[in-house]
Order: structure tokens, then sequence, then C-alpha cells
């Protein structure tokens, strides 16, 4: 199956597609995003498969997508469009953990382990995710090893990119903590998170983020704007955060 050909397809050439062409477009999206292609291909069964287990949620910008108490196992989750932000509660307040953008898998971890989702998941913004159910990753897995192979892949992938990350921040000061963040969040140049949040993320208070955050407007690494940072000058923000 070329599955280039598939993800080329915009979204909004939905209503020229048949249903079943919109869940194979979605999979071979899907089958792009997750692992590592050229060490586990998938085949035209394993794309049908996925199509056929996967199912497009909508949220709205605020409403919780699981976790918090909500019950029941959520499934994985892949981001299609829109943004997550993962959350815990802490004694001092709700801490933000990580946010996914478009192509990001959550909730697959969990499921392998057999525990509970550790954080809680809210739409940061009107967000479209597409929906595995446990039985049916479960099915997937077990029915398809070269799936099986694509998604340990990935997962193996997004724990050492944690890894990673953790690692730089050991003993950073926060303007080169701030630098490493801006880098990894930005999406075509501009990070499109509110300062509340980019704050959590560093466990910093918001004044002292915002002070960071001035100085490298003054310096023209950074414009902020509402609800927005763009990125100016990666080269020199590379360098900051690597002094």
């Amino acid at each position: 199956m070329d599955l280039a050909r598939w993800t080329a397809l915009p979204r909004a050439d939905a209503t020229r597609l048949t249903p079943r062409e919109v869940q194979i477009r979605d999979a071979a999206w899907i089958a792009r995003c997750v692992g590592r292609g050229a060490t586990a291909p998938l085949g035209p069964e394993d794309v049908a498969a996925l199509a056929s287990r996967i199912s497009p949620v909508g949220f709205q910008r605020g409403e919780r997508i699981f976790g918090d108490g909500g019950g029941g196992r959520p499934g994985v989750c892949i981001v299609r469009t829109g943004h997550v932000e993962l959350s815990v509660a802490t004694p001092r307040g709700r801490v933000v953990v990580g946010v996914l953008r478009p192509g990001d898998v959550d909730g697959d971890v969990p499921l392998l382990l057999g525990i509970p989702v550790p954080y809680a998941a809210h739409a940061v913004d009107e967000t479209v995710c597409l929906v595995l159910s446990p039985a049916d990753f479960d099915s997937l897995l077990i029915r398809h090893p070269a799936v099986s192979r694509r998604w340990l892949s990935s997962v193996a992938q997004r724990l050492a990119t944690s890894h990673g990350r953790l690692v730089s921040l050991l003993g950073r000061p926060l303007v080169a903590q701030l630098a490493g963040l801006l880098l990894d969040e930005a999406e075509d140049g501009t990070v499109q998170l509110p300062q509340r949040t980019l704050a959590a993320m560093l466990g910093v208070a918001r004044p002292s983020l915002n002070k960071v955050l001035k100085d490298l407007e003054r310096r023209g690494l950074v414009a902020l704007g509402y609800g927005a940072i763009r990125l100016l000058d990666e080269d020199r923000l590379q360098r900051v955060r690597d002094a």
C-alpha cells in the first residue's frame, strides 16, 4: 500500500472520499506517525486492520479526554488535530507534564503495563483524536506482528525522548531549560501554548517564566504574542540551550 499517497490527501478532501477511504487515509497517517517504517513496514492487510479499529472523537477546548477520575480504560489516543495537555494534581496545584501535538500517541503504555493512566488529559483547543479501544488495541497487536513491532519502536522512541529531555533539564539554568522547551514544542517556528502551560511544564511560577521570555524577546530571539511565541533565531536559541 502506498502510504504516502493516502496521507498526502488533505482533510478538506474528506467530502470526496467514502467513509472507508477516510478510515484508510487516517490509518495510513497513523502508520507514518507511529514507529520507524523502514524497520517495520506495514502491508495492506495491516493498514486495513488498523483502519477498521480506529474511531475519530472530537473534543472542545478544556474538555476532559481521559483521567481525573473519569473511570474506565480510555484506550489509545492518537492526536489528529489540535493539542492535548497532560497534567497531574499535586498538593501545590496542577502540574503540566506534557503537551501532545498532531501525530503524538498516548494511552498505549498504561494498557501494555495494565496500570491506570497516571495523569489527566484535556484539550487545549478544538481537538480530534483517533481512538483505539483497549480490546481493539490488544487484538491488533496479537493478530498483526508487523503492527506490534512498529508500535514497539514507537514506545521505545518516545521513552528515549522523555529520558533525554529529563537529563537535559538537570542542573540547567531556567533560561537554558526554556530555550530547549521552546525548540522542542515549536511547530513551523511557533509555540502555540499559553505561558501558564509552559511555566507548569518547567515547574516554575509564571512571573519567573515571563521575565525570562521578555529577556529573550529583548535579545531578538523570540516574539511574544497572545497564546503564542514565535521563534526568531533558532540558532541562537540552540546556543542558549547548550550553554
